[in-house]
């Protein structure tokens, strides 16, 4: 059975799958990256899980598999098949499509960025199928955003489209690790509301999932992290609005799973602040943790259908 190998890399852990030509996931598997014993552990748990499912697919599918889709976090030159920097693997300038096209046995690779392989899959299968345009924001760890044009994404003329996580919302704000103050992630990725939360409850176990539970059941302290979560991120969005004229924005990652308990409030903020603008549809993302990996097999996919037709 003809397939591809899908590969989605994160902080702590890989989410991978052989996709057959009509998207279906036909093996899914997930592994840790094993990042704490260094980056090029990191590298190498990458190359032997995809020989792994190499191997898998010739002895259950009959076959070897097409391609290989890898999404990577951080800074991806995916032209040149390079893994740029990542400060949660801790790796720079790693050849990643060279690696895995030598381990796999000369298949062609295709690399892409996790937040824009994730939004090609939502843009494509999931919450924005049919849609012209779109913009995919995961509220994660930190902010990222997949600029959806037409069934691809645009990366940008140097691979940083989408950055809105570092939008400044709040100019007198945190602190943010790019070394500006105040940046949208700062203030409203779910890393920011566990941090707000867990000071306001004095609880430092407490998570943003918890504020959304005490924020259901009317806590004020709560309620006021939330609505300045909220208010960032829909000044944040309308930024973007206002740049892109997206038909629909994507919400997913963390703080999504929260569900109308953030959806309805910001729809809201979020209208209020539009003046010339069209609103776009507020939609929740449909594929959940599996786009990035769903987005890696995709990636595969057209990269066969580009040498075939080349």
């Amino acid at each position: 059975m003809k397939h591809v190998i899908a590969l989605d890399v994160g902080g702590t852990g890989m989410k991978a799958a052989l996709v057959g030509t009509d998207g279906t996931l036909l093996h899914e598997a997930r592994r840790a990256t094993g990042r704490e014993r260094g980056p090029d552990a990191v590298v190498e748990s990458i190359l032997t899980f995809a020989a792994d499912l190499r191997a898998y697919g010739e002895e259950h599918l009959g076959e070897s598999a097409l391609a290989a889709g890898v999404a990577v976090p951080g800074i991806v030159d995916a032209e040149n098949g390079i893994a740029v920097y990542a400060s949660n693997l801790g790796w720079r300038d790693v050849p990643m499509r060279r690696l895995l096209g030598d381990r796999l046995g000369g298949v062609p690779v295709a690399l892409g960025h996790d937040v824009r392989t994730g939004g090609l899959a939502e843009g494509r299968i999931g919450a924005g199928k049919g849609t012209d345009r779109f913009l995919f924001l995961p509220l994660g760890t930190g902010i990222a955003g997949a600029i959806g044009i037409e069934g691809t994404i645009e990366a940008g003329a140097h691979g940083y489209a989408g950055e809105i996580g570092h939008i400044v919302v709040r100019p007198d704000g945190p602190e943010c690790g790019c070394g500006q103050r105040g940046c949208l992630e700062t203030m409203a990725s779910a890393s920011a509301v566990t941090r707000a939360w867990a000071a306001a409850s004095k609880v430092p176990t407490a998570d943003a999932a918890d504020c959304a539970k005490a924020v259901e059941s009317g806590d004020p302290a709560a309620v006021e992290v939330w609505r300045n979560a909220v208010d960032a991120l829909a000044a944040g969005l309308v930024t973007a609005v206002t740049l892109l004229d997206p038909r629909m924005l994507i919400i997913g990652g963390g703080l999504a799973e929260a569900g109308e308990t953030l959806f309805t409030p910001l729809r809201a903020a979020v209208e209020e602040r539009v003046t010339f603008q069209k609103l776009p549809h507020i939609v929740p993302a449909a594929l959940g943790d599996t786009a990035g990996c769903l987005g890696a097999g995709l990636l595969a996919w057209d990269l066969l259908s580009t040498e075939v037709s080349a």
